[in-house]
Formats: structure tokens, C-alpha cells, sequence
């Protein structure tokens, strides 16, 4: 079974077991610590998937670096994981949790990507192309500068990208020119 199969059905069981004992905030401010120290941290991610380190090695790596920190319910939760043998997938897991509990609350996240920052008006004007495209109300957008896009937008939704910048049109014009006829002819 694929790491991405096997992680969505942990934070599937993950989130549904927070939520019956209302303990659901709480686990995801787990999540939310889990996700970043794994992004900030590559040697934890590699370990995690190195099969030679045994697992109750891995599963005292992350009590220490997570004991007191996250809920009991999130340390169980390490502590079987480890015991059924499926560390590597718990990357995985910490960001499909966030994916199904936002699809839970009904937020839609959201990447755009331009030249310069965005102002007030344009923000929202992107937020509200989200919430048009999604029909979810809330939108968290994540904004990020290019200065290689030169102008206009790259807007990422889950699995979906509209790319509307300059230097994308320049690409396309440039691919367009390159397959005309009559330029052999010149």
C-alpha cells in the first residue's frame, strides 16, 4: 500500500478520534508543531524513514523531541504508528491531517504567487477567485514573491494552478513563434 494511502487513512483515524473525544484543536495545533519541526528539520525526516534504526529508537527520538509538547492523545497516536511499523509515512500523515481537517471546517488554502507584494484590494480580490472556484467561504492564502514572473499571478488551489504571468505568456508566445511555418522560409 502506497505511503500516501497509508497516511490518509492515519489522519483520517487521527481526526475522527479527536474529534469524538473534542479534543480536535488541540491535536491539530499538534499537527501544526509535528509539520513545521519535520520541515525545519531533515535529519528527523530521514530518520524517520530510515528502516535500519529500530522503532522503538524512532518512537524515543519523537517522544523526546515532542514529550510535554503535544497532547496524549497525539503521543498514542506516535506510539502505534511506530508499532506497526509505519514511521515513513508520518510526514505524510501530519500534512493530510491538515488537509482533511481543513475539508472538515471548510477552509480552502491557497498559494499566489506574484512580482511584487500583493495590496489590500488585490488580496482580496484573489481571495474572493478562490472562494469562487471552491465555494468555500474561508480562504487562507499563502502569498509568495517572484520577481522572475515579472508580472501578473500564479495562483495554486489544492491539485489545481492558473498561471497567469508574464513570463508564462512570454514562454507560450516563444513556443508559438518557434512552430511557425514561415519562419523556415525566412
Amino acid at each position: 500500500m502506497s505511503e500516501l494511502r497509508v497516511a490518509s487513512r492515519y489522519a483520517k483515524s487521527l481526526l475522527d478520534l479527536a474529534e469524538e473525544q473534542g479534543t480536535l484543536e488541540q491535536v491539530k495545533q499538534d499537527m501544526d508543531l509535528f509539520n513545521k519541526t519535520l520541515n525545519e528539520n531533515r535529519d528527523l525526516r530521514l530518520l524517520l524513514r530510515n528502516p535500519i534504526v529500530k522503532h522503538d529508537k524512532k518512537l524515543a527520538i519523537l517522544r523526546a523531541v515532542f514529550g510535554g509538547k503535544v497532547s496524549i492523545l497525539t503521543e498514542k497516536f506516535f506510539t502505534i504508528v511506530t508499532q506497526k511499523n509505519r514511521e515513513s509515512a508520518l510526514e505524510f500523515i501530519g500534512s493530510e491531517f491538515l488537509t482533511q481537517y481543513n475539508t472538515l471546517r471548510g477552509v480552502q488554502t491557497a498559494e499566489v504567487t506574484t512580482a511584487m507584494p500583493l495590496t489590500p484590494e488585490l488580496r482580496a480580490e484573489v481571495e474572493s477567485l478562490v472562494r469562487q472556484q471552491t465555494g468555500l467561504q474561508q480562504v487562507i492564502l499563502t502569498e509568495k514573491v517572484d520577481a522572475s514572473l515579472i508580472g501578473g499571478f500564479v495562483l495554486r488551489v489544492g491539485d489545481r494552478q492558473i498561471d497567469d504571468s508574464v513570463s508564462f505568456r512570454l514562454r507560450k508566445l516563444r513556443t508559438e513563434f518557434s512552430k511557425n511555418p514561415y519562419q523556415s522560409q525566412l
